[in-house]
């Protein structure tokens, strides 16, 4: 037998906790948005709620700030999170909004790095091919948050960061440049 062929035994296990939490923020996004009778502000703010309850936005904005995060006065860390934020619900509630019969299921999750839970899911589309969805899930402080999603094998959070990174060295290096992009793509001024 080829050595690589033999899988020792993992030091960590995946965590079953990280799968109901998918599970559970799954099944409430899917019946949110499958209300049509919910008008869309309310779904916009039922969004956002999700959205906090599942995500560690402040982790994710530090981390896809990466290094600027340090050269950032507060002042611009706390505005950037703001429009992070505001981008995060611009760019995503609408598609949720719009949901069409879309419905997902867990297909496995494996253990990733020292804390966290890689779970594994597809979401099914009335049309088209599914779409292999994985959510990375930190377990922190008795709760569990995702910090990743990693769409056919693209990683959402690294996308952003270098997509940022770009903007960033467009302007000199500065995290204004990035700041001033980011209030023009959620609406804002000044």
């Amino acid at each position: 037998m080829s050595s690589w062929a033999v899988r020792p035994a993992a030091a960590q296990s995946a965590d079953p906790g990280a799968t109901a939490f998918i599970q559970k923020l799954g099944n409430e996004t899917v019946s949110t948005f499958a209300n049509k009778g919910l008008p869309r502000e309310q779904a916009v703010q039922r969004f956002r709620t999700l959205l906090y309850q599942g995500f560690d936005v402040p982790y994710i904005g530090r981390w896809v700030l990466g290094r600027y995060w340090n050269s950032a006065s507060p002042q611009q860390q706390n505005e950037y999170q703001k429009l992070f934020e505001q981008l995060i619900v611009k760019t995503y509630a609408d598609r949720f909004v719009d949901y069409s019969g879309e419905s997902f299921k867990i297909t496995g999750s494996r253990p990733e790095g020292e804390s966290d839970t890689m779970v594994t899911t597809q979401v099914l589309r009335p049309s088209g091919p599914p779409v292999n969805v994985d959510w990375r899930v930190r377990h922190r402080d008795g709760t569990y948050k995702i910090i990743d999603v990693v769409v056919e094998g693209v990683s959402m959070g690294v996308t952003q960061r270098q997509e940022f990174a770009s903007v960033i060295s467009q302007n000199g290096g500065q995290v204004q440049g990035l700041i001033q992009a980011l209030r023009q793509k959620v609406g804002q001024t000044g």
